[in-house]
Formats: C-alpha cells, sequence, structure tokens
C-alpha cells in the first residue's frame, strides 16, 4: 500500500492576512488562519459540541481578529494553539492539522486518501 500523498489545500497567498479560509478536502472541514504572516490549519470541529465553527463561508474569527470563535455558543479560542480561553470548553483545544508549505502551497495528509495531482 503506498504511503497517503499530501493534498493541496491552497496558496498562502489565497488566505489574506488577518483572516481564515474554510476547506472540505477529502471528507474532512478543515479551516487555515493566517496572523502575522504564521498560518495554522486546524478541524472544523468545536470540542463542545461537535459542531462546525461557522456559519458562514471563512469566518472563523472574532471581530477583532484576535481569536477563533464558535459561531454556535461564542467560545474562543486562541490562533497559535487552538486552546479555548472562553466559553463552555475552556481548557479544550482545537485539533491542529500537521501541514507542510511546498513554493507557497499549504498541503496536508489525510489518512486513506491517495492524491490525484
Amino acid at each position: 500500500m503506498m504511503p497517503d500523498s499530501p493534498l493541496v489545500l491552497c496558496h498562502r497567498d489565497d488566505i489574506p492576512e488577518n483572516s481564515s479560509k474554510g476547506f472540505d478536502i477529502a471528507g474532512q472541514q478543515l479551516f487555515a488562519v493566517k496572523k502575522r504572516g504564521r498560518i495554522t490549519v486546524y478541524r472544523n470541529h468545536c470540542p463542545h459540541l461537535g459542531l462546525p465553527l461557522n456559519w458562514l463561508p471563512d469566518q472563523f474569527l472574532d471581530v477583532d481578529r484576535e481569536l477563533i470563535q464558535c459561531a454556535s455558543h461564542g467560545a474562543l479560542f486562541r490562533i497559535d494553539n487552538g486552546q479555548c480561553v472562553a466559553g463552555p470548553c475552556a481548557g479544550k483545544s482545537l485539533q491542529s492539522i500537521d501541514f507542510s508549505e511546498v513554493g507557497g502551497q499549504i498541503r496536508v495528509r489525510i489518512a486513506g486518501q491517495q492524491s490525484k495531482n
């Protein structure tokens, strides 16, 4: 069996500074945030009720664009490590997704999926 191949989410320039972008890739709901030029990628799944964090496409940040916010119940998460700092899931964290950046492309590995690129 061949190892899982990386799947391209997007180019880093597709995510504006201080914003977020959602993805549905290989059956997984993910999102990426770019803050101070640094990108982080998380599973789009609130640890409180298991719901997606966003109600609108690509809207994962609070109004100040300093924290990730769950649209369902307002929980707030740190962008850098996904830790919940306010709300009913305080102390829990979002599930981070390992990724690589090659030539500006953000790539993730999803278990059991093969790249068609």
